[in-house]
């Protein structure tokens, strides 16, 4: 069995279904031995009437009692089968849905980090090939070890008793099995390895081109692409191959043993059976009659998938055994947001939406520089603020540091004087509604995108939202209107639609902070201004932080923020600014140039 802590709580879990399949499984393998005996005795019954002559009616009644114990078994083997089937299969799906659910709970508690630096292909591969690989192991994998060591045990016991000579015959072949599985295992689990991070570039390369088709088709690469498919496919056809190749073989070199001893007991027990003669072999003395051998081939026949199943339960296990390991890989990730002890639980109701930096700087966990250096402002309850500065300054850190999307130092980022990295992490993130730069939708129809944050949200409270982000009017055009299924990734959106929708659902959260990072970009600027002023009105007395590239979207906000090099160079309003920072007025200017280019 494979044995870890992500699966020994669940065979607790599921004990019962694993001791009821398990003894009907012994059950079975014991009575499906008494089959050899009967037709021994048959043979018996039939080779006495021949020497005699007669068939007497005690023979006829031993044969109809035969006959009768054979159907009786048959049925004992059907309710056996049957309830072994239902048990450890049962069990074997249920650990499967559970762990998965556990990986998806795990995926949810990773941080943003751990998705940047592991590709979704990799993640995918052990929600589906590796779950699936363990799941047919603790099912038939679990069937073929107590069905081949039970089974095994059982008749070589039978065989021993019936002659212990044959059996050390036998026995000599299946060390030699036992111990190629053993060598045989270690190789199948490197290829098994080799042979899945194959199938995650796989699956990740396809991913990543059926997202970017548009894209593809747009430059058009489809013939590029298809090449470099090609060479990632062929890879991992020739790591399966290798692998299939050290799997074929250890089965074959079973099926050889296998055919070699049934030839020798055939021959050399048929010569021993038709001449009645005792033979000397390896120092043994054989001896058996015809229906003694009828008994030893029914038995040896039995026995041979035992053997059968040594050979595939090693390939089997080989493969759990490292699928195992890419999931244990998987869960015992660090979890680097977590709550603190005893941690400050902010109340979405009475939280008044104060924000404060003292002396915040901050580098990303995987790199030297640092994006933000020495951030001191305060932003009081209610203020609308925009953030500007030109591309790569730091803006969306800014913002995400209250979300805690990564950790930051103590003592940096407040909200209503409650330390960022003291705050429970559900409540702070109920806190603060968020529209992100990429505008993600969900593959959902409108209405669930606009109400993810609460699905019980009635159609109007839904329609008000839409009409806050003015693309109202945009959906009730659409063929379903509300119940429009926005496809993969909002595909079927324009990047205008997809802004709206997406704050659209961060003010139906109603939190008493809203973050806009660069949310109207995509949108014209009679639009543009329609949705700030509706902010204006419909949540004043909350506050709501603007990150924007154009500053005809923050310059009638209460106060902007301009960073530069990672730091605050002004903080201040509209018309200050223009006074007092070169960076802001710099891109006044340019932003009046370019209107005046487009006036002309």
């Amino acid at each position: 069995m494979l044995f870890s802590k992500y699966l020994n709580k669940y065979y607790l879990k599921y004990i019962i279904f694993y001791i009821l399949g398990v003894v009907a499984l012994i059950a079975v393998d014991y009575i499906q031995l008494f089959i050899p005996e009967f037709l021994g005795q048959l043979v018996g019954i039939f080779d006495a009437a021949g020497k005699t002559g007669t068939f007497t009616p005690e023979m006829t009644s031993d044969v109809i009692r035969i006959a009768l114990y054979t159907i009786l078994i048959g049925v004992g083997l059907m309710a056996g089968r049957m309830l072994w089937r239902f048990t450890l299969f049962h069990a074997s799906h249920k650990i499967e849905a559970d762990l998965r659910h556990d990986m998806f709970v795990k995926a949810e508690k990773l941080s943003v980090e751990y998705f940047h630096n592991n590709k979704v292909g990799n993640i995918m591969s052990s929600f589906t090939n590796d779950i699936e690989t363990l799941q047919e192991y603790l099912g038939f994998g679990v069937v073929m070890m107590v069905d081949g060591f039970a089974l095994s045990l059982m008749c070589i016991i039978k065989i021993f008793a019936l002659s212990w000579q044959f059996l050390i015959l036998l026995l000599i072949p299946m060390i030699l099995i036992v111990i190629w599985g053993l060598v045989a295992e270690k190789i199948m689990s490197k290829k098994w390895f080799e042979r899945q991070e194959a199938y995650d570039h796989l699956y990740d390369f396809t991913q990543e081109s059926f997202t970017g088709i548009r894209v593809i088709k747009a430059f058009v690469k489809q013939r590029h692409q298809l090449r470099a498919f090609s060479k990632v496919a062929h890879n991992n056809k020739d790591v399966n191959v290798k692998f299939a190749v050290i799997s074929v073989g250890f089965d074959a070199f079973i099926e050889i043993v296998i055919g070699l001893l049934f030839a020798v007991i055939l021959g050399f027990g048929g010569y021993l059976a038709l001449t009645g003669n005792v033979v000397k072999f390896l120092g043994l003395k054989f001896l058996i009659a015809p229906s003694d051998l009828v008994v030893l081939i029914g038995y040896f026949d039995t026995l041979i998938w035992p053997l059968i199943a040594m050979g595939q339960i090693v390939a089997m296990y080989s493969r759990s055994k490292a699928s195992l390991t890419r999931i244990e890989i998987y869960m015992n990730a660090p979890e680097d947001i977590q709550n603190c002890e005893n941690p400050v639980v902010l109340d979405p109701k009475t939280v008044k939406g104060k924000v404060e930096f003292k002396n915040f700087s901050f580098k990303y966990p995987s790199k030297d520089k640092e994006y933000l250096k020495d951030i001191t402002l305060t932003i009081q309850p209610g203020e609308s603020i925009g953030i500007v500065g030109r591309i790569g300054r730091g803006k969306t850190t800014l913002v995400n540091s209250l979300l805690r999307i990564y950790n930051i130092q103590e003592n940096a980022v407040f909200i209503d004087d409650v330390d960022v990295m003291k705050a429970d992490l559900a409540s702070l993130r109920e806190t603060v509604a968020y529209v992100p730069q990429d505008n993600f939708l969900f593959s959902d129809t409108v209405r669930g995108n606009i109400a993810f944050a609460d699905l019980s949200l009635d159609d109007e409270k839904v329609k008000a939202a839409a009409d806050f982000a003015c693309v109202g009017n945009d959906i009730e055009n659409f063929k379903d209107g509300y119940e429009t299924v926005t496809g993969e990734r909002g595909v079927t959106l324009s990047g205008g639609q997809k802004q709206r929708i997406s704050i659209a659902r961060a003010f139906i959260k109603n939190s008493p902070i809203l973050i806009l990072d660069d949310s109207v970009s995509a949108v014209d600027v009679k639009t543009e201004d329609t949705i700030l002023k509706n902010i204006k009105e419909q949540r004043a007395g909350k506050t709501t932080l603007v990150v924007a590239s154009r500053v005809s979207t923050v310059c009638h906000l209460d106060k902007i923020i301009v960073l530069s090099e990672g730091r605050v160079e002004a903080f201040d309003t509209h018309e200050n600014l223009l006074k007092t920072s070169p960076t802001y007025a710099k891109m006044v200017y340019l932003q009046e140039l370019e209107k005046e280019v487009e006036g002309r």
